[in-house]
């Protein structure tokens, strides 16, 4: 049976597209923009879930994204909450919590075991005989929790965003909206923040009078005006930190916002009353019913009965017949309630039980819906009902509307104070904290032009604490309004049988409040842990004012005197993909990147960087396409993107001592526009990583450091030199500079096109660096021999990479320029000759093994390692890196990278390096071998993966004759 009704101005589904699911194997149809649980209902479908304890059947309480009646699993992700998930096509769920399908769950018999299971039962029972405990403990463990953990659930991880603004306003009602406007207005750069999927609060679903819908839509035209605010919605304020920091959560992650100051407009949560059944789906809040039928469309019900303790519940009970739904009759609490919309909802029909309750909801033959309100009059003074004289109203639903209770958690988690007001009959906020305002229902402000006024107020209090001069807001208009209290005092109705629920979540009842009571436990602290109230889900939402209230009347207390449990983030339930973040994998892109992924590049990860691996070409294979990239850079030109490397400035009158005793060489007697070899060592004499030293001034390197090894270098460099408390300021430019570099036999030609600076042979030799301009650009090029004979690393402002690179692709695209990647780089610098640290070498191996006794300066008073290396020096060499060729016809088992080197079956070292070189004609590589083989022109064997032996012979580097 469909519950939808004809199409309403405003609503929040797209009735233009359908969508296909299936909840519990039957198929339905629903719309883009409803939720699971809007979409169920508008199929008839009023039972959506089982609750915790005695698996009752539960269907929509408050609709407000906290029901905890309403969790689904689609077999991957469980506990989705389906008032709050948006609906998408071919979704197959079922309910959770549940043995046997939400209609005929095995479990529902746990209501019979009711008087077995009162509050506390698990903290008394199954202690004896200790041999059953096992027994018990496998039945508790298998009841515990409302779904069922996938531990094959992939890794969904999710952004952390960080955003500053002047003013955050928590809630997009009349209240933050009418703040958030005037702040704005007044120049401050405003975020507002909404857990709806659109914003405006009531004023879109609480239509009793055109005037909301108007005011609704003017603000939002408002709000679109202005180019300082920036809106949030479908995402919650999940709580509250020091200096103001409120992480926002929605669907796509976490923003940590910052804000100057905080206006907490978070409204107040709807409170159902308490009676017998009142958890039956049908029963449902006041504000539930209005966001059925106004933002999705959807008959709450066929004939209902309005059951209120204050003037909203009129405005519900107008709301449902205009939507065409029959109200049989409204129920008021209060015997002298005096409504202005009395006297039009009488002339409708409307039969107006005032000084009435509902004493029960009458249930249908399987419990999963009602047939009838069993209504009766009540007694305020003595908070008793007068079942004698009821009267039985027939229905298939109840709308409530008991009061209010403020979304006040955020303000307590800030560290507000608050009292109770008597006049409103909710707590509200006395002290603040500095730079934290409330406004609107939770700052106790009902009525529209009430709040519209109270938002304007908080955004006043924030100029003045941010010290903006701002006029006062003339409210002269608007005298305090004379307004029936909005909360009940105590909407408790008891029943000798039960069943009158107060925690929805866990399934706690009237007299479990009592029975703690009786057991000591008459603290709402103590209280709280002992029913567990407001620890379900929906973290008492909507049961923590009315055990509040009940535990006032049980100990003779004011309800102040009780006070309140504590309020903790999370606010509403977060996904730990969320809080987890993107696994601590931190990715950096350099200033190309966006250019390589338009060019096609493959990418891959050295450290911390995304770079492009290699350039795929149509026709080729990747090994072919590398091959391609290399034959360029030797023939002609290559350019590769070298802005990962890691970048240091050393300045100060002890730049050059600071260097003499971190790295091997030497760097005291260094020029000005040259460069040295720099060698790290560790204290053990361990090689660490290698890179260039580059001397700009008398008192300024700068360093290079190899891409994957650069953070750990810095570090390196900052503790030593606060060991060694020398005259010396390190800079980490890494991220400041780009680089580039430009190599091949006519790289010096591209580069002259585009520099003034003199780099022929003679003015610009090996090892020198200049500070010029390229392609107009501020850079520094040093001359280096990394991956070809002739070659230039090219060092410009990051921001200005992209400039120089497509210059240098300009004036080279003549002579035969190519791209090239780290595959083919390595590849280059192999058939150069040159070692890779961590790769050629491991975390063992000194210089002496890789024939780098030119790097070292053992003459020096210090550097790090140098006692080490001294000590090794004596001692006899156990294996040693050299290059080796294979036959140039080889056409057997090619080794790879750690293959072994054998003598005689004996192991003698590993391959460490190898590749075809397209330059040699022949493969190539390095490999440590025993001393006595290390000699050019020896020969070894090495054992490949299939066991085979392939014949290698020491050769000389590079592996080629450069032209």
């Amino acid at each position: 049976m469909s519950m939808r009704l004809p199409k309403l101005s405003g609503e929040w589904i797209n009735r233009e597209k359908s969508l296909n699911f299936t909840f519990e194997g039957t198929e339905y149809t629903g719309y883009e923009g409803d939720t699971i649980s809007s979409a169920l209902l508008a199929n008839g479908q009023k039972l959506l879930g089982r609750s915790f304890k005695y698996h009752r059947a539960r269907g929509v309480l408050s609709f407000a994204n906290h029901d905890i009646n309403a969790l689904v699993t689609d077999g991957l992700d469980t506990n989705i909450r389906s008032d709050v998930v948006p609906l998408k096509d071919g979704l197959v769920i079922k309910a959770v919590n549940t043995d046997g399908g939400v209609k005929k769950d095995r479990n529902r018999y746990f209501e019979m075991l009711a008087p077995l299971l009162p509050v506390g039962f698990y903290y008394k029972a199954f202690h004896t005989p200790r041999r059953l405990f096992p027994f018990w403990e496998k039945i508790i463990r298998k009841a515990a929790g409302l779904g069922i953990v996938n531990f094959n659930f992939p890794r969904i991880t999710k952004r952390k965003l960080n955003q500053h603004c002047d003013v955050l306003v928590i809630g997009a009602g009349p209240a933050g909206l009418s703040a958030a406007i005037y702040a704005a207005q007044e120049g401050l750069s405003v975020t507002i923040v909404d857990e709806n999927q659109q914003a405006g609060g009531a004023l879109s679903y609480d239509l009793a009078g055109d005037q909301y819908s108007q005011t609704r839509s003017e603000l939002l035209s408002k709000i679109a005006e202005l180019p300082n605010i920036n809106m949030h919605v479908g995402a919650y304020a999940a709580g509250y930190y020091t200096d103001h920091l409120i992480p926002v959560v929605g669907i796509n992650g976490i923003s940590k916002v910052r804000a100057k100051s905080v206006i907490v407009a978070s409204g107040a949560f709807e409170q159902p009353p308490v009676f017998r059944n009142n958890d039956l789906p049908g029963v449902m809040l006041g504000s539930a019913a209005q966001r059925l039928m106004y933002r999705y469309g959807v008959k709450p019900f066929n004939t209902g009965v309005v059951f209120t303790a204050n003037s909203y519940g009129y405005r519900v009970a107008l709301d449902l017949i205009n939507a065409g739904i029959k109200v049989a009759a409204l129920v008021d609490l209060r015997a002298n309630a005096r409504e202005p919309l009395s006297a039009e909802l009488s002339t409708k029909g409307i039969n107006i039980y005032s000084g009435y309750c509902v004493y029960e909801a009458v249930p249908d033959s399987d419990k999963s819906g009602i047939t009838s309100a069993l209504i009766c009059p009540y007694n305020e003074q003595t908070n008793e009902a007068k079942p004698e004289d009821a009267i039985e109203i027939a229905c298939d639903g109840i709308a409530m509307s008991a009061g209010w209770a403020p979304a006040a958690g955020l303000l307590y988690q800030s560290g507000a104070s608050m009292r109770f007001d008597y006049t409103t009959e909710q707590f509200v906020p006395e002290k603040l904290q500095k730079g934290v305002f409330a406004a609107g229902a939770v700052n106790g402000v009902y009525g529209l032009e009430q709040t519209l006024l109270d938002g304007r107020k908080s955004a006043l209090n924030v100029m003045a604490y941010l010290g903006k001069s701002v006029s006062q807001i003339d409210d002269s208009s608007f005298a305090a309004e004379a307004i029936a209290t909005v909360s009940h005092p105590y909407p408790i109705i008891d029943h000798p049988k039960g069943k009158n629920f107060v925690d929805f979540d866990e399934d706690i009842q009237l007299k479990d409040f009592i029975n703690a009571a009786k057991e000591g436990f008459d603290n709402i602290e103590l209280m709280k842990r002992f029913t567990t109230v407001g620890m379900g889900p929906s973290q008492g939402k909507h049961s923590n004012m009315n055990a509040i209230r009940i535990l006032a009347k049980i100990r003779g207390l004011p309800v102040e005197k009780v006070g309140t449990t504590t309020s903790r983030p999370f606010f509403h339930p977060t996904p730990f993909g969320h809080l987890g973040g993107r696994s601590f994998h931190p990715q950096r892109l350099t200033s190309l990147h966006n250019w390589h992924e338009g060019a096609g590049a493959v990418f891959a990860d050295v450290g911390a960087w995304s770079r492009p691996a290699y350039y795929p070409r149509a026709g080729l294979s990747k090994q072919d396409a590398v091959q391609q990239e290399a034959i360029a850079v030797r023939n002609k030109a290559g350019l590769i993107d070298a802005g990962t490397l890691g970048k240091v400035e050393v300045c100060g009158p002890d730049a050059a001592i600071f260097l003499e005793s971190f790295y091997t060489g030497s760097f005291a007697s260094q020029k000005v526009g040259t460069t040295r070899y720099a060698m790290l060592l560790d204290e053990s004499g361990v090689i660490v990583d290698d890179g260039l030293a580059s001397r700009l001034h008398q008192e300024l390197f700068y360093i290079t450091i190899s891409t994957s090894n650069a953070a750990a270098v810095y570090r390196e460099m900052q503790r030593w030199l606060q060991i060694w408390q020398l005259n010396a300021v390190l800079i980490n430019v890494t991220g400041a500079y780009g680089a580039m570099n430009l190599a091949g036999p006519l790289s010096r030609d591209i580069l002259s096109s585009l520099t003034t600076l003199d780099i022929s042979e003679q003015a610009f030799a090996f090892g020198a660096i200049q500070q010029t301009e390229v392609a107009g650009i501020p850079a520094r090029i040093i001359r280096s021999g990394f991956v070809a004979e002739l070659a230039y690393e090219i060092h410009v402002p990051a921001a200005d990479a992209p400039v120089v690179w497509n210059a240098i692709l300009e004036a080279g695209k003549h002579q035969g320029l190519q791209l090239f990647g780290t595959e083919a780089q390595r590849l280059l610098r192999l058939e150069m000759g040159h070692h890779l640290p961590g790769h050629d070498t491991d975390g063992l191996t000194n210089p002496f093994e890789i024939g780098a006794e030119w790097a070292l300066k053992m003459d020096k008073p210090f550097f790090i390692g140098q006692r080490s290396l001294q000590i090794i020096a004596k001692k006899p060499l156990t294996k040693k890196l050299v290059p080796f060729t294979l036959a140039a016809d080889f056409n057997g088992e090619m080794p790879l990278d750690c293959n072994l080197v054998i003598e005689q079956g004996e192991i003698k070292g590993r391959v460490t390096s190898i590749a075809y070189s397209p330059a040699a004609k022949r493969v190539i590589g390095l490999a440590y071998v025993a001393p006595h083989q290390a000699d050019t022109g020896n020969t070894f064997e090495i054992r490949t993966d299939n066991g085979s032996l392939v014949k290698a012979t020491v050769g000389t580097t590079p592996f080629f004759k450069a032209e």
